[in-house]
């Protein structure tokens, strides 16, 4: 089945309960937590994630754009995250294994990013200990971006990879996954979308989510 994430960067921060139960359709809440360091863009942090898990019973998918994310891991467990992924660009691979450690402790579950830049062969490291890997199919940061196709070859491997090595293992992607993209995403092997824009001006949300779901 194919899962559906939509990214509260996208949501009305003055209505944000509001806004995530106008998405109660979907299978998870993709919160994006930047650190301005990481990416050029600061956005939200372990109170509005505490926050969020008292209005809500959906799934917390909490992908941190932040250097050395295992300072933070087990906080953001705490705080009320069902998923903590951390970029493998974000660390040496030690720290990240130590991050994907300290979540797996926590009884939650983890997994790792790859920026558009980075091969799918960076994720072999970490594949038979996570629970997800997320493809970023734009620049992290930012919501709003176009979404890059050429991502899709990578998500290819990543499938036949996952599929080899840990077929329980999730694969998301994270970009300007909309009505026009998504089958190919899906076509390509993700079985998680994450989505902003293209779920919170959709006139229709759950006939949206329906869409994306291919």
């Amino acid at each position: 089945m194919i899962k559906i994430a939509p990214s509260i960067l996208s949501a009305d921060f003055a209505n944000l309960e509001r806004d995530i139960h106008r998405i109660s359709a979907a299978d998870y809440v993709h919160v994006d937590v930047m650190d301005g360091v990481f990416v050029p863009n600061i956005s939200i942090g372990i109170p509005v994630v505490q926050s969020i898990r008292k209005v809500t019973d959906m799934f917390l998918d909490v992908h941190l754009m932040i250097v050395e994310p295992v300072r933070y891991v087990e906080q953001f467990c705490d705080a009320g995250a069902d998923l903590v992924t951390v970029h493998v660009e974000a660390d040496s691979a030690h720290k990240i294994m130590e991050a994907i450690n300290k979540i797996h402790a926590k009884g939650k579950k983890a997994g790792i990013v790859l920026k558009p830049k980075t091969p799918a062969e960076a994720a072999l490291p970490f594949l038979e200990h996570v629970d997800l890997i997320l493809v970023m199919t734009v620049e992290p940061g930012f919501g709003g971006q176009k979404f890059m196709a050429d991502m899709m070859p990578k998500v290819a491997a990543l499938r036949k990879l996952i599929d080899e090595k840990n077929p329980a293992c999730e694969l998301e992607v994270d970009g300007g996954v909309a009505p026009d993209t998504c089958r190919t995403c899906i076509e390509a092997g993700a079985n998680v979308l994450v989505a902003g824009s293209a779920v919170y001006k959709a006139p229709d949300i759950p006939a949206r989510i329906a869409e994306l779901r291919g």
